[in-house]
């Protein structure tokens, strides 16, 4: 008959294993995710998809039951999974390092750890004092790893925190780091791993879920296409107060000067599907700095709004124009970047208090084009 402690120990290790199954799913979604849409507009998105492909192998390689008692095929997924916090110390130092770019001699770094992984994991049966000796290197380095990306916040902590997504950013390498220093400081003070299993287990479905959901369901790009709070005509919007108090830096100015020229006189934002990433990497800076000069440089309230801005400026002068006055509505809707009508009706009504075919009409005639605008509800 089995005892209630041995069902509950079942039931916690069932758990476990399902949890872990779930984690590699995730892990494997963010890989698919980031190599697929972000790759090309984000120099960060190959270690992410690199952390996902680590993490999932980590998931697996510290599973109950997985064998780790001797060299076979169960190596190469310890030593994918034993480089974890080398990737993720690259991937923190690439976020917040806007001149960081790794080198060949970091690979040598992953292979020096994938084997300190390897023998500590699998060389008990043969060579057990230098299993144990590789464990303690390796749970040192894992420290000394995580403890690395921590110390690169500061390099972009200031602009980080402006935004949502940049605090989560923050908030997932402090999480990260600190789940890398428990499993590591338990393995130095000799805890067993399953008693800590179901405990990783849960950090890990955790950090996946979180990078799901941000390379998903992106708040400051999933609100309203509307126009962005105190943005006025020709596009010029108004700065906002505290980057006022703390005034732009040099190659804040020269950013904004290059954005500026990029929507004015290139007229980026009738690009068919453009996002801030695709954005950024034209101007060649990371996605937070220009979340941030929109945001606090230019007082938008997000990417949209800011778009709209000049979308909604470039059909409100298209519609004035009596040369233009057979045109459709809907093909200028389109020409300024717009996907379809609907949206485009929306956000025009919104910033002008008028409907595109009323705001012509009275352009032709002569008269106020200054309606009434919507007030959106905040909650």
């Amino acid at each position: 008959m089995i005892e209630p402690a041995e069902r509950l120990a079942m039931a916690l290790t069932a758990l476990d294993l399902g949890l872990r199954g779930a984690v590699v799913g995730l892990f494997l979604v963010v890989c698919a995710v980031l190599l697929l849409r972000y790759t090309t507009v984000h120099r960060a998105a190959g270690l992410g998809a690199a952390m996902g492909v680590t993490g999932a192998a980590y998931a697996i390689s510290t599973a109950p039951f997985f064998p780790t008692w001797s060299f076979g095929w169960a190596s190469p997924l310890v030593a994918l999974g034993m480089i974890s916090p080398v990737i993720f110390w690259l991937w923190a130092r690439t976020l917040f390092d806007e001149h960081f770019t790794p080198r060949p001699w970091h690979a040598a770094i992953c292979a020096l750890v994938a084997g300190l992984g390897v023998v500590s994991y699998n060389g008990w049966t043969n060579w057990p004092a230098l299993a144990m000796e590789c464990g303690r290197l390796l749970a040192l380095s894992s420290i000394g790893f995580a403890l690395l990306a921590i110390a690169q916040l500061p390099k972009g902590w200031r602009k980080a925190v402006t935004t949502g997504r940049g605090r989560l950013l923050v908030a997932l390498v402090i999480g990260i780091s600190t789940q890398i220093f428990l499993s590591a400081g338990a393995g130095l003070a000799g805890i067993p791993t399953r008693s800590t299993s179901l405990t990783v287990a849960l950090g890990l479905a955790a950090f996946a879920l979180i990078s799901i959901w941000m390379m998903l369901f992106d708040p400051p790009e999933s609100q309203p296409a509307i126009a962005g709070a105190g943005a006025g005509s020709g596009g010029a919007a108004r700065t906002s107060d505290a980057f006022i108090r703390t005034g732009p830096t040099a190659a804040d100015r020269a950013s904004l000067y290059r954005l500026q020229h990029l929507m004015t006189t290139e007229r980026a934002y009738r690009q068919e599907g453009l996002t801030i990433g695709l954005l950024a990497a034209r101007l060649g800076m990371p996605e937070y700095r220009l979340r941030t000069l929109i945001n606090d440089g230019l007082g938008h309230r997000n990417f949209n709004a800011f778009l709209n801005r000049y979308r909604l400026d470039e059909a409100k002068a298209a519609l004035a124009d009596l040369d233009q006055a057979e045109v459709p509505v809907l093909t200028i809707a389109l020409d300024a970047g717009f996907q379809s009508l609907a949206p485009f009706n929306r956000a025009f009504k919104a910033d002008t208090g008028l409907t595109p075919t009323e705001f012509r009409r009275r352009a032709a005639a002569g008269q106020d084009l200054d309606g009434e605008p919507e007030i959106a509800d905040s909650n």
